[in-house]
Parts: C-alpha cells; sequence; structure tokens
C-alpha cells in the first residue's frame, strides 16, 4: 500500500525531531498529511474485527490524527513566518501525539489482512526464525505480545521491533499513547491497544481482542520491513 504523509518546513523538520518522529518512506501529497486507503474492505476482517470498528477506526480516529497533524504544521509554518520559534516548539507535543497516531495507524492498516488471503498463519523464512531465536517459538512470541498488550495501563501500543544497533536483533516493547517507535528501533508490527480499536465489538474483553488479531496479520509485511 502506498503511504501518504507530508512534506515539512524546516522548521516543522526540527520540532519532528523534537517530538520524535520517524521517518518513512512517503508520498507527498501538497505538503498535507493524508488519510491511506485500505487495501481491503471494512468487512473483510471479521469475525476477527468487525466492520462497524474498521469504518470509525480508519475513517474517523486515523482521521482525527491527520487533522491534528496538519493543524500542528500549519501553526509551525505560522510561527516560522512570524520567527515565533517559541510557538514553533510549543507545539512538539501536539506533532508528536497526532504524527505519531498517523504513522501508528498508516503501519497498522499494512499489518493486517483477510484471513481468506494473505491474514494469519505463521511466520516463515528469515524472520520466522528470527522470531524463533529470540522468543524460543512463535507461540512464546504470541504469548509474550499478549501479555505486553494487556499490561498497558490506559491507552497504548505493543511492537514487535528491530534494532538496527544490534544487528537486526527483535525486540518487543511498549508505547503508551500514541508515541511512536524512534531511534535505532525500526517498527516491525504494531497492535493497537486503544479502546476504539476493539470495544464496539469485545467490550471489556480486550484478551480476546488480542487472541483474535493474529488470524488477520499480514506477516508479508511484517517480513518485508524486517528483511529491508
Amino acid at each position: 500500500m502506498s503511504t501518504s504523509l507530508f512534506r515539512a518546513t524546516p522548521v516543522a523538520r526540527s520540532a519532528l525531531r523534537a517530538a520524535s518522529a520517524v521517518k518513512p518512506a512517503a508520498t507527498f501529497v501538497r505538503g498535507k498529511a493524508t488519510l491511506p486507503d485500505l487495501q481491503y474492505d471494512y468487512g473483510a476482517l471479521e469475525p476477527y474485527i468487525s466492520s462497524k470498528i474498521m469504518e470509525l477506526h480508519h475513517s474517523k480516529h486515523h482521521q482525527t490524527y491527520v487533522n491534528g497533524l496538519n493543524s500542528a504544521l500549519t501553526t509551525i509554518a505560522e510561527a516560522e513566518s512570524k520567527g515565533d520559534f517559541t510557538k514553533a516548539t510549543s507545539v512538539a507535543p501536539v506533532l508528536n501525539f497526532h504524527g505519531g497516531g498517523h504513522l501508528n495507524h498508516t503501519l497498522f492498516w499494512e499489518n493486517l489482512a483477510p484471513a481468506s488471503r494473505e491474514g494469519g498463519g505463521n511466520p516463515d523464512g528469515a524472520l520466522g526464525k528470527a522470531i524463533a531465536t529470540e522468543f524460543g517459538s512463535f507461540e512464546s512470541f504470541v504469548k509474550q505480545m499478549n501479555a505486553a498488550l494487556a499490561g498497558i495501563q490506559g491507552s497504548g501500543w505493543a511492537w514487535l521491533a528491530k534494532d538496527k544497533a544490534a544487528n537486526g536483533k527483535l525486540a518487543l516493547i511498549t508505547r503508551a499513547n500514541q508515541d511512536p517507535v524512534t531511534g535505532n528501533l525500526v517498527p516491525l508490527l504494531g497492535i493497537d491497544a486503544w479502546e476504539h480499536a476493539y470495544y464496539l465489538q469485545y467490550e471489556n474483553r480486550k484478551a480476546e481482542y488480542f487472541e483474535a488479531i493474529w488470524n488477520v496479520i499480514n506477516w508479508k509485511t511484517v517480513a518485508k520491513r524486517f528483511e529491508a
């Protein structure tokens, strides 16, 4: 799937760095972040993720992050034009939240696929071997990932990441709210633990959501990030 992000001004880039935003490959559209299209219908992930959740999650929640990111970038550009760098840097927390929300969700949609197509199963090849080496087995990795998700207090994400500073060693990490994965860590697979990702279908039974989502994980996209 192609990803539409944004082209930042010099001050915007500085604020992005201050906010620990990441910089993936991107297609630029008029200097504005845009909501990425899905490569499947809203109902394609059922029964594991309902059509209603997907529609609200993608068209409402993700769109809110896109709007917030664009608003923050506009504020930074206006502050830059006035030489008000204090104002520009003050936007960093907003930029981090909405920019992180946009980036995290863009990866999230790419991580999913219908169970009747690429979704589910076990990773193979180099990624499968790396997971078995680091976590003991794929089954052990899933248990550890689900435990990390269940342990998130409030809202956040659990990620499988690759550590560039450790020869590509895999790491399981969590991030609060919409904080993106940054620095030497490359996000490979992220699972959204915010209530908006599951509550309409699973209510307070979030552990069921964490179990169900493995049926629609697109390991091909995860493997491509791992091997990049």
